[in-house]
């Protein structure tokens, strides 16, 4: 039946909506002389998604030049690079925004957080060589540079003079007081050889943030879809002592969604490590000089520091330029790897926003099965999630499927510190503390109340991969306004822990606020020694801390009383030590440090009813290789009632009187009756007066 509306009254006009999830896959395909093949068609390929066929909408033939541009002639006077505060733009007009179109994209990031002046002003002498020497009709250059935050200074452009004068405004030196602070791994000196500092996803001075700058740049770059090439110039990306896998994930999987692949380039050249240390740094005490220890010490950075790179670049099709003098053969590997490529584009059948992993696979046509022709390409990409259409299964689903999965979310930043602690032999708890920032949340009024809920799920694995021990909590958070506002301007922490034996395993740990569904994933390796066997004085983690709270105010302590009373971070009288996950302490705030020794010599002849002891510890800050600050010594003779063979330390500093920057955190103990002594360190940062801890 038809029905007709009556006239004089406005018609309703029909509206309708869809949505397509298109999908750009970038193919090169060479023949066996390794030239491309230019003269495809968009009949002549197949594209499948997890084995599925799917509809080709497009081809495009993106053909880019690799002659180089006639030369420009570097200026005969020395031009001395000028010192400004940032990077400013040339006085000169706008440009207009270029064609993208067979052109080859390239990005040239400067991390001048890792780099020394020197290593600074040799990676931008070698950009302007290759602006001036290589650079071909088919490339637009961007450049990013990353020291507190990351910056685009000059969008794309195939101006060179524009360019070298971006980069002629560079100021040298900028960021690298930041650059010694990249190693957080074990101190090369530290003899007891059983403390890793932790310095996670919120501390300033983080490998974190490199990998944040890197996925950001990455995520502002997928607004292009053709292939682009972001060429990373630093000087290494050290590992930290307890390194989150998820955030180098997260970084790759963000570069492979946004179709970028990493170039990175090691801005130190070709360098010969001095033994003992340059004069750059401290040099070595005791007798590491001499045994080799501090020499392997370095070298084990440096190879590191390089091994990110390389994985960077091997996981998003690009390629690392290492211990070469010519910078410029990193960027010129550019040209040679993107000269010609396809195009395709497609409307993925698979309308589920699932985020799950889809499988990309393309295929000629059975005529050109006899050419044996190559064809590179992504493999698969990640797809969209709408958190508010789950259901309550489909959120438990997402929860397994991110600890399960090696896509990496990091919407949500999250930092863990673990540590442990022996509780007999051959059994030890492992706390695992977890902070995130309140800013993060999202809070929903509920009458005089702002509520939100917080889902925890983590996962230890033993060296096999098979899993040790699984946690699930569920934490709702009901505030009053007031308080809800303070927690936006701070930080929320959650405990847990687990019982282990000693052994190596990794902890995946996954976190989601149910405002908005926000995630967060954190993945690293751990080690729990064995402390029942050696020679060396046996000590458990050392925990930094600057307060302590009672049990009511700390979420996830509700969930086992018994796993409570085994975790030595909490006192009879109720109150929980929190540990400083990030190092970083404000001026005045009292710190704290936690230890426990065990098995300590007793003196001869006691009787069996008797423990006695003599173990002395003290605190140290250095800096600058000064000791600026020593605590005096305390003395413990009495082990613990419950658990035997195990004397705790406590000890405390006031901070109001040290001046902001890094530290150098010690603590010396000695075993006096057993002449064994260990002295673990790490960093710490003391933040300007008035400024805000991150």
């Amino acid at each position: 039946m038809i029905l007709a509306a009556p006239s004089g009254l406005p018609q309703a006009q029909p509206t309708f909506s869809t949505t397509a999830n298109i999908v750009v896959v970038n193919v090169t395909v060479l023949g066996k002389d390794g030239q491309p093949i230019e003269s495809l068609k968009k009949g002549d390929f197949t594209v499948l998604e997890d084995g599925k066929p799917q509809h080709v909408q497009s081809c495009e033939l993106q053909r880019l030049d690799t002659q180089p541009l006639p030369p420009i002639e570097a200026p005969t006077t020395k031009r001395v690079l000028q010192n400004r505060a940032e990077p400013s733009a040339p006085a000169a007009e706008p440009t207009p925004t270029p064609q993208i179109q067979d052109h080859r994209l390239i990005v040239m990031l400067f991390d001048s957080s890792s780099m020394a002046p020197a290593e600074q002003v040799r990676a931008v002498n070698a950009a302007m060589q290759f602006l001036r020497t290589k650079m071909t009709p088919s490339d637009l250059v961007s450049v990013m540079v990353f020291g507190s935050s990351l910056k685009t200074v000059q969008d794309f452009t195939s101006d060179r003079d524009l360019l070298i004068a971006t980069l002629q405004r560079f100021h040298i030196g900028e960021g690298s007081e930041l650059a010694g602070m990249a190693d957080t791994g074990a101190d090369s000196e530290d003899q007891s050889g059983l403390f890793v500092a932790d310095e996670t996803e919120f501390n300033i001075f983080n490998t974190d943030r490199k990998l944040a700058a890197l996925e950001n740049a990455a995520r502002r770059l997928a607004y292009y879809p053709q292939k682009k090439a972001l060429v990373y110039i630093s000087s290494g990306v050290e590992k930290t002592g307890v390194d989150n896998q998820s955030q180098l994930r997260a970084t790759v999987n963000a570069a492979v969604r946004a179709n970028v692949a990493f170039y990175t380039i090691d801005a130190r050249g070709l360098s010969a490590q001095v033994p003992g240390g340059d004069a750059s740094q401290a040099g070595a005490v005791g007798s590491h000089l001499y045994s080799g220890s501090a020499q392997s010490g370095l070298r084990d950075s440096f190879h590191n520091q390089q091994e990110t790179l390389d994985s960077l670049a091997a996981d998003t099709g690009g390629k690392a330029l290492l211990d070469s003098n010519d910078l410029t053969i990193g960027m010129v590997q550019v040209q040679k790897d993107i000269r010609s490529y396809y195009m395709l584009t497609y409307a993925s059948t698979n309308s589920a926003e699932d985020g799950r992993y889809r499988r990309i696979q393309v295929r000629l046509g059975p005529t050109f099965a006899a050419l044996k022709l190559k064809l590179d390409y992504r493999q698969g990409y990640y797809g969209p999630v709408a958190f508010g259409r789950m259901k309550g299964e489909d959120k438990e689903t997402q929860l397994t499927s991110a600890l399960e999965s090696d896509n990496a979310v990091t919407d949500l930043p999250i930092a863990v510190e673990i540590d442990y602690f022996r509780l007999a032999k051959g059994k030890y708890f492992v706390p695992i503390s977890v902070k995130m920032p309140g800013s993060a949340l999202s809070f929903h009024n509920r009458g005089q109340k702002a509520a939100t809920e917080l889902d925890f799920m983590a996962q230890v694995r033993d060296a096999h991969g098979q899993p040790a021990s699984t946690v699930r909590d569920t934490i709702p958070l009901k505030l009053d306004q007031a308080t809800a506002g303070q927690v936006g301007r701070s930080q929320v922490e959650y405990d847990t822990g687990v019982t282990l034996g000693p052994g190596k395993y990794t902890l995946k740990f996954v976190a989601r606020e149910n405002g908005e569904g926000r995630m967060g994933t954190f993945e690293a390796p751990f080690t729990v020694p064995d402390l029942s066997s050696g020679g060396a004085l046996r000590l458990s983690s050392v925990v930094l801390s600057n307060q302590t709270q009672p049990l009511s105010q700390i979420a996830g302590v509700r969930n086992d009383k018994k796993l409570l009373a085994q975790n030595p971070l909490v006192t009879s009288a109720g109150q929980k030590i929190v540990p400083n996950v990030t190092r970083v302490f404000r001026p005045g705030q009292n710190l704290h440090v936690y230890l426990e020794v065990y098995d300590p010599t007793a003196p001869p002849n006691l009787p069996s009813n008797v423990h006695l002891a003599g173990v002395t510890a003290d605190m140290a800050l250095y800096q600058g290789g000064q000791k600026i600050l020593e605590t005096q010594p305390v003395r413990a003779m009495r082990p613990e009632a419950k658990r035997e063979g195990t004397i705790p330390l406590n000890l405390n500093a006031q901070t109001s009187s040290l001046k902001p920057g890094e530290y150098i955190c010690q603590v010396n103990v000695i075993d006096e009756l057993g002449r064994k002594f260990a002295f673990p360190r790490t960093s710490l940062v003391i933040l300007p007066a008035g400024e805000a801890a991150p």
